[in-house]
Formats: structure tokens, sequence, C-alpha cells
């Protein structure tokens, strides 16, 4: 099913793109010579009718190839291969970070309901999920950047094991991470109610397996479905909250491409960036379903 998506994504893309101005016209600006815009176009293919550049553009991603930026002369696939490591980076990261907080955090609120860490959970998820990236960003940079010098509020440090590269990832993954943290740890405390109430828990623990046996190993691997679901229906807003991120952060990964493909109207960029984000999507919501059979062994088909 993800094929027909991947193509249906692929002609939306294209007409948005070319709905949008023409990019020649936008490179040159309005004083330049009217054969001058023709003979660029020419040279671009856009001279030809719409459906015509369309099956040029699928046939060439069919064989790899992504197209040439408009602006940088460069292939598409190369500029990508180039930031794609750093966007991956952050955004796993983000979500390793997101997942190793709001579980514990939202078991522990889901076996003590209403008690003084259920509450301040509470006040956590409302807090945090209630923050837009771009002003998150900002506080994080002027707090622990600006003010008290503690970390780096831009760029890139390097590879992710060594100290640099951790220090530069901190503030970014903070960003990206804190505002699903809190969607997360409420999904979880709620999924783990009423998982707790079932008859299978009570029979596990009146045969006195111990409480952390059955939270841990019976409870919270059945409650963990929905998560999942949500993970993978989150997985597009970590995505467009990693185009925001890496802007405010001046991060080198796709999402600072796509912003200023954006802005040239390099439509091949912008194109390939989108397609792979979109490809990214799909693969997920593909790892999400391989990963239910995993949680429920009654939901794998013979």
């Amino acid at each position: 099913m993800g094929i027909p998506v991947v193509f249906g994504v692929t002609l939306i893309i294209f007409m948005l793109m070319h709905i949008s101005g023409d990019p020649v016209r936008l490179m040159y600006g309005p004083n330049v010579p009217k054969e001058t815009i023709e003979a660029k176009r020419k040279e671009l293919g856009l001279d030809k009718p719409i459906y015509e550049q369309y099956f040029i553009w699928i046939s060439k991603l069919l064989h790899g190839d992504l197209g040439r930026s408009i602006h940088v002369q460069d292939r598409v696939s190369n500029l990508i291969r180039a930031r794609l490591a750093a966007t991956l980076e952050l955004t796993t990261v983000a979500l390793l970070v997101t997942v190793f907080f709001s579980v514990p955090i939202g078991v522990v609120s889901a076996v003590k309901p209403y008690s003084w860490i259920d509450n301040v959970g509470r006040i956590f998820a409302l807090f945090w999920v209630s923050m837009p990236y771009f002003w998150l960003g900002i506080i994080l940079m002027l707090l622990f950047g600006v003010t008290l010098g503690l970390l780096p509020i831009s760029g890139r440090g390097g590879p992710i094991w060594s100290l640099e590269g951790i220090r530069h990832l901190i503030l970014p993954t903070l960003t990206l991470g804190l505002p699903p943290m809190a969607l997360f740890t409420r999904l979880v405390r709620s999924s783990m109610l009423e998982v707790i109430n079932e008859e299978y828990i009570r029979t596990a623990r009146s045969k006195g397996l111990s409480e952390k046996t059955v939270i841990y190993r019976h409870a919270l691997r059945n409650a963990l479905i929905p998560v999942v679901t949500l993970l993978a229906l989150r997985l597009p807003w970590l995505v467009g909250g990693a185009v925001i991120t890496e802007t405010v952060f001046s991060w080198p990964g796709m999402g600072r491409l796509l912003v200023d493909a954006v802005t040239q109207r390099d439509y091949p960029v912008v194109q390939g960036v989108v397609l792979i984000l979109a490809v990214l999507v799909l693969l997920s919501n593909l790892a999400a379903d391989v990963m239910y059979a995993y949680l429920d062994p009654r939901i794998r088909l013979d």
C-alpha cells in the first residue's frame, strides 16, 4: 500500500511546486530579457507540457536520479546525502529521549494515580505540550547558551560520539523531544490505567508474581500498542519539528536544506527532500506494524 502512496506524494509535490511560480523568473528577477528566460527554461526542461515534465521526473526517479539543483548546480541526491545523517541523528536521539523518559514517568503515574508524582507529571505534560518548537528553542538558547554559557547555540559540533558533538546536540534534542515527551507520558499513563484493571493482570498477581514483573512484563507490553501507533503517527510532526529546529539552531540537516530550497524556489531540491521525508514516514508506519506483532502475538497473521 505504500507504493501508491509514494506515487501520490510525488504527484502532489510536483503540482504544488509548479503552481507556486516560475523558478527561472524568480531566479533572474523582472529585468532580464525574455530570450534569456526562455533559454534557461528550455535548458531545465520547463518548456515542455507539465504532464511530460512529470513523467520525465518519475522515470528519472525510478533510476535513482532526483535531478539537479538550480542554484547549487549539483545533484539533489548528493545534497541530501550530505544532510541526511545530521537529520537522522537529531530525530533519532530526540525520539529515544522522548521514549526513555515518557514511558517510566507514565508507568509511575499510572501505578500511583493522583499522587504527587502523578500531579507533577500532569503539570509537566500540559506545560511542555503547549510550547511551539521555535519558541522553546529560542528560550533554551537564551537560558543555557547566552545567559549561562553552558552549551553552544548553533551548528553541529562533529560526530555524535565526540564531546563537542554531544554538546551541540543537547539543545536541539530537547527542543525537538520535550513537546512529544509530554504527550507520550499522558498516553502511557492512560493506557496503563486501562490495562492494570484487566483480568489477566489480577491473575498474574494471584499467581504470586512480583509487582515489578506484573507491571513491566505483562501490563506495559500490552499498554505500549497505542503508544507505538501514536509514535508512527507523530513521526511527521517530529520531522516537521526538525525543519523548524534545524533552522533555529543552524543545524546542517535536511530541514534547513528544505527551508533554503523553498526560499530560493529550487524546486528539484524541494521535491527530492519532501519525497525522502515521505518515504521515511512510510517506513516508520511499516515498522509500527511489525512492532504490533512483536508486542501482541494475537496480531500476527498465519
